[in-house]
């Protein structure tokens, strides 16, 4: 059985809905691929840092990000147990994404 991600084109908008919004806030999207999800949500942010384990698929973000996106998008290649013992202390996120990342 072939997995067709987001056959509805309704997850941003369920995303956005349960998140209360991602307007002027700083996101952390765990699981972002290749900024499938990102493109949708980053816009509205403040900022948005995506990571993820995989190197090829942070390639794949890095290498689709549109131009007016990358002063706001960062992209770690880590796992987020990787990542949350890299930032400072004063690293702060108004929410957190995962979208089929389990």
């Amino acid at each position: 059985m072939a997995i067709r991600m987001d056959p509805e084109n309704l997850e941003s908008e369920v995303v956005c809905l349960f998140s209360g919004g991602f307007a002027d806030k700083n996101v952390l999207e765990i699981g972002c691929g290749d900024g499938r999800l990102t493109w949708q949500i980053a816009p509205q942010a403040r900022r948005l840092v995506g990571i993820d384990p995989s190197d090829e698929k942070i390639a794949k973000a890095w290498q689709a990000i549109p131009n007016k996106l990358k002063s706001q998008v960062h992209f770690h290649a880590q796992s987020l147990e990787e990542y949350a013992a890299s930032i400072p202390s004063s690293e702060r996120f108004d929410c957190a994404v995962l979208s089929w990342s389990l």
